[in-house]
């Protein structure tokens, strides 16, 4: 088998071990598991270049915490900086090696393989490190290798950062959505906030995964935005609304959930249907549509709890704050008719934590 083969047969190797993992964290931590084994190497390390620090910090590393070094020493450094790939064959005796890293974490450097990690637009990105050849020292061949899988490791990566920033932008919007219905109303400034929250901690506990915790977590503050389409005078009316007031008001939900539904993006869509179930109720006395038991999204029940526990321990025009002893005993006492009776337990078990997260941001 000739050289070309020998990489082809590789990557088709390693691409099977990297398509059966999802998250990043574990698809590069089994491209370097990978590298080590294939380099014969003691271990590998996979940094990402922060460049506003000018610093490395290891993403993967083995039997290493993670740690940060300046990019401006050692060889991760050098080939950083450089975007060339670094081989050392003796480190003590390598000027560009940099020793403070053996001595903070008590490991004997030897043999050196370096190679940087550019993005689609050659910028650097982060370097794939192998340590310790195990029989000899690293070789030009195991430069290609590595430079082979490293290919994999910044498309990885690069991904994942243009999806971080992709998130954080949907995460201001979202957040200036959950705020907007806020305006007309500032008495409720961090009801928002906190029914978030709970709603995380509940979802949590409940066993949800954690990109349902996240999406409910961010998702949760939108759940009263259709009020931006409810008339002051309602919202703010100082006493208890008549019949036909109260109509009105109810179309908050299916407002709020034709706002947010958007079919591409999970995080509007599961606001969506906060929005439209937060005043569902177990017994199936709730509206709009009079859903009951688990006909009524998980996401729904969560947040149906958070809402009114949270409106009941704060100032409303029309009703001065609970105790949050009184309000805690109203959910108990609400669990099976307005309540998932499931979920009233884990706010019970949790009340410690609840009660942490309303004084943290107490109004």
């Amino acid at each position: 088998m000739n050289t070309a083969e020998k990489q082809l047969a590789i990557l088709l190797e390693f691409g099977k071990v990297i398509n059966k993992t999802k998250s990043l964290d574990g698809v590069l931590e089994s491209m370097a598991n990978f590298a080590r084994d294939i380099l014969q190497a003691d271990r590998c390390s996979i940094f990402i270049y922060d460049k506003h620090k000018d610093e490395l910090w290891s993403k993967v590393a083995h039997e290493v915490h993670p740690i940060r070094i300046s990019a401006k020493k050692g060889l991760a450094g050098y080939a950083a900086l450089s975007q060339e790939t670094q081989i050392v064959v003796d480190a003590y005796n390598d000027y560009r090696f940099n020793r403070e890293v053996d001595k903070a974490t008590g490991y004997l450097t030897q043999t050196i393989l370096s190679v940087p990690l550019l993005d689609n637009q050659e910028n650097t990105i982060g370097v794939f490190q192998a340590l310790n050849k195990k029989k000899s020292i690293f070789t030009n061949v195991d430069a290609e290798l590595l430079l082979l899988i490293s290919n994999y490791a910044a498309s990885a990566i690069e991904n994942a950062i243009l999806y971080d920033k992709l998130r954080d932008t949907q995460t201001k919007i979202i957040n200036k959505l959950a705020s907007a219905a806020e305006f007309k109303d500032q008495e409720t400034s961090k009801h928002t906030k906190r029914v978030g929250l709970y709603s995380a901690l509940l979802a949590e506990k409940y066993g949800l995964s954690r990109d349902d915790i996240t999406k409910i977590e961010l998702a949760a503050p939108m759940h009263d935005a259709g009020k931006i389409g409810i008339a002051d005078k309602l919202l703010l009316k100082p006493n208890k609304l008549s019949d036909e007031e109260f109509d009105v008001m109810k179309t908050h939900a299916k407002l709020g959930h034709d706002l947010l539904f958007d079919e591409e993006n999970e995080y509007l869509k599961t606001a969506a249907l906060i929005a439209l179930e937060h005043h569902e109720k177990w017994d199936g006395s709730g509206y709009p549509h009079g859903k009951s038991g688990e006909e009524i999204s998980i996401y729904g029940r969560i947040v149906a709890i958070a809402d009114v526990f949270d409106a009941l321990i704060s100032i409303r025009p029309y009703k001065a704050a609970w105790s949050f002893k009184k309000a805690h005993a109203h959910l108990q006492k609400s669990s099976g008719t307005h309540f998932d009776p499931a979920l009233i337990n884990l706010f019970n078990e949790n009340i410690e934590k609840i009660h942490a997260i309303y004084q943290e941001l107490k109004d």
